[in-house]
This record gives structure tokens, sequence and C-alpha cells, in this order.
């Protein structure tokens, strides 16, 4: 799987619940450019929701790729994900592309690369960026021993751990539920 840097995208499912967010940080090299970035997507009237990792023009195209799969396949999430997947690693253009998608409806969240997976997660978790592994623990344990918690509750606190540990994560988060 291609290893992006600069942000951390995370989404949980947990008690009928569907979140997904994002930190706001955008770096060039070693200094950060941007700290409040959208990286964060609501497609097919909310009802699937986007968050991408890595180059952000590369990533609106893949973003602008996947809206027209989706309305290829009658918002079909996982076949349109499947199909921009194969695009993705054949298409000469696309296969330079540099990003990495996580993709969620309400009922199962999608990992999107470049290099042809596309993955349901395990426990219900996707995270993906430079801080992926330490939204993607905190997640874990939040779902795990927090009962009280909803799924943006848990999206929330990740990517704030995740924020305090990573330096290509900052604490301007934007988090969507899925409709």
């Amino acid at each position: 799987m291609t290893k992006v840097r600069s942000t951390t995208v995370l989404a949980v499912i947990h008690n009928g619940e569907v979140a997904i967010g994002a930190d706001g940080q955008a770096t060039m090299g070693n200094y950060v450019a941007k700290s409040n970035v959208k990286k964060i997507r609501k497609l097919q009237d909310g009802k699937i929701v986007t968050g991408f990792a890595g180059s952000t023009a590369d990533a609106f195209t893949l973003l602008e790729r996947f809206d027209e799969k989706l309305n290829s396949f009658g918002g079909n999430m996982k076949r349109a994900a499947v199909e921009l997947a194969k695009d993705w690693r054949t298409d000469r253009y696309l296969r330079k592309l540099e990003a990495m998608l996580i993709t969620a409806d309400k009922t199962e969240v999608l990992i999107v690369s470049g290099t042809g997976d596309v993955l349901e997660p395990d426990h219900d978790i996707a995270a993906v960026g430079s801080g992926a592994m330490y939204a993607q623990s905190a997640a874990y344990a939040l779902k795990k021993h927090a009962a009280g918690l909803t799924a943006e509750d848990i999206v929330r606190e990740s990517l704030n751990i995740a924020a305090d540990i990573c330096i290509y994560t900052n604490h301007n988060l934007v988090v969507e539920k899925v409709s």
C-alpha cells in the first residue's frame, strides 16, 4: 500500500453510526503551508463521505473520478471504489497520483489506494496518512472501552490524540457523519 504522509484521516462505525474526520494541516516539505484544509467531502447528497491523504491536487482528481464512478453505478460505493482502483492502477495518468481515500456510507467503510487495494478494515475502523496508526489505535481502544461515546466522539478524540503525537497532523479537525 502507498505510504502517504502529511495528514490523518479516520473513519469509524460505532453503534449504528458512521463518522469520518481529518485534520486540516497541509505541509510542503518540512513546513506547514496551511492549517485549515478541508479533506472531507460529502458525495451523493451526503450518503457517502470521503476523506483523503496525500497530494491535494491528486486527491481532488481522484474524488472527481470517484464521484463519476458513483454516478455510473447508481451510488453503489463498493462497486465504484473497485472500478476507481482498477483505473487508478492501470491508467498511465492516474497511476502517478499520490493519495489515498477513505470512503464511507451508512453501513461500511473502505480504504482505496493506487496499488489497486479496496480494503474493508477490521473492527470498522479505517485510517490513512502519517498519523493513521496513532488514530487507529486510539479509536480501537475508545470503541472497545468507552461505551457511551458516539462514532463522532471517537473520531474527534482519536484524531486529537494523533495530532498530539504526529508532526504532520494538527488539531483543526473536520468531522462529518454519514446521513
